[in-house]
C-alpha cells in the first residue's frame, strides 16, 4: 500500500532508539523525510545515519524537550534543517526513575514525568501547530501507553501524564480538523524495547528464571504483562499503525485513541 508519504516532513520526538526510532525508519521507508530527535547525540545520529544508508532522508537534531532552552533549540533545529514539519510524532518520554507508587513518589516525581511526559509534548505542539494550520496539512500522533486508560498502582505519575496527553488530543483534534489537521493518539501496550528488556531481565533475575531472552520473555508475558493474544509486541507493530495514521489515508481518523496493547487493556474501548 502506497501511504503517499513521499516528500512529506516529520519530526519524531524521543526517536534515537526503541520505538520512536522504528516509527522514524519506517516513516523513511515510506518515502518522508525524517528529523531524528534525541538527548544523546550519538544515539541520534547512528538513526539518521542508518535512514541515509537505507536510501532515506533524515537529520538529526539534539536537545532536551523536558525544559524551555533545550525544547526551542530542537524546533529552531528541526525548521532550519528541514524548512517545515507536515508530521508529528509526539513520542519523547519514558520513566527513567524507579517506578513512582501512591506512597513512594514525592511531589517532584510528579513534576519531573509531566515535564518529560506531557509539557515536552505541549512545547512542541505550540511551535509546529501554528505551521500546520498555514500550509492546510498535517498530521500529529501522539505516543501514549495502555496505562493512561488502565491504571495501576505503579508508575502513577507517569500514567497520570500520559491520560493527560489522552485528553489533550482529543480537545487538539476538535480546534484543529478546520485547518486539515488530525490528531490521534497511538497507545501501546507492552513492547520489547531496551527498557523493556532491563526491566524483563530484573524481573527474571529476582525470579530465577535464567538467562536465556526467549524464556525470560515468555515467562515476562504470562506472568507480569498477560496480553490475549499471549505475547509482547514489537516496536514494527506500533510504527506500522503511526505510519498510517501519519498519512493522506487516514484523513477520516481524528482524535483516536488507538490501543496497540495485545489486548493488555481490558475495557470496552
Amino acid at each position: 500500500m502506497d501511504l503517499q508519504l513521499k516528500d512529506k516532513v516529520a519530526l519524531v520526538t524521543g526517536s534515537s532508539s526503541g520505538i520512536g526510532a522504528s516509527i522514524a525508519k519506517t516513516l523513511a521507508r515510506e518515502g518522508a523525510t525524517v528529523i531524528v530527535h534525541g538527548r544523546n547525540a550519538d544515539r541520534a545520529k547512528r538513526v539518521a545515519d542508518e535512514i541515509r544508508e537505507q536510501g532515506g532522508k533524515a537529520f538529526a537534531v539534539i536537545g532536551d524537550l523536558s525544559e524551555e532552552t533545550g525544547a526551542k533549540a530542537v524546533i529552531e533545529e528541526a525548521f532550519k534543517a528541514a524548512g517545515r514539519i507536515d508530521i508529528l510524532v509526539n513520542n519523547a518520554g519514558g520513566t527513567d526513575a524507579a517506578p513512582v507508587t501512591w506512597e513512594s513518589g514525592s511531589l517532584a516525581d510528579w513534576k519531573e514525568k509531566f515535564e518529560q511526559n506531557f509539557f515536552s509534548a505541549i512545547r512542541v505542539l505550540q511551535a509546529v501547530l501554528p505551521q500546520m494550520k498555514t500550509l492546510g496539512w498535517g498530521r500529529v500522533v501522539q505516543i501514549s501507553t495502555g496505562l493512561a486508560t488502565q491504571p495501576g498502582t505503579f508508575m502513577v505519575d507517569y500514567a497520570a501524564a500520559k491520560a493527560a496527553m489522552n485528553n489533550t488530543t482529543v480537545s487538539l483534534a476538535k480546534g484543529f480538523a478546520k485547518f486539515g489537521i488530525t490528531i490521534n493518539t497511538v497507545s501501546p501496550g507492552p513492547i520489547v524495547t531496551p527498557a523493556f528488556e532491563r526491566v524483563a531481565r530484573g524481573v527474571a533475575e529476582a525470579n530465577g528464571w535464567g538467562n536465556d531472552w526467549d524464556e525470560i520473555e515468555r515467562k515476562f508475558a504470562e506472568e507480569s504483562v498477560s496480553t490475549s493474544v499471549g505475547r509482547v509486541g514489537r516496536v514494527e507493530e506500533i510504527a506500522n499503525a503511526v505510519a498510517f495514521l501519519a498519512s493522506p489515508l487516514a484523513g477520516f481518523i481524528n482524535g483516536a485513541n488507538l490501543r496497540i496493547d495485545g489486548g493488555f487493556v481490558t475495557s470496552v474501548n
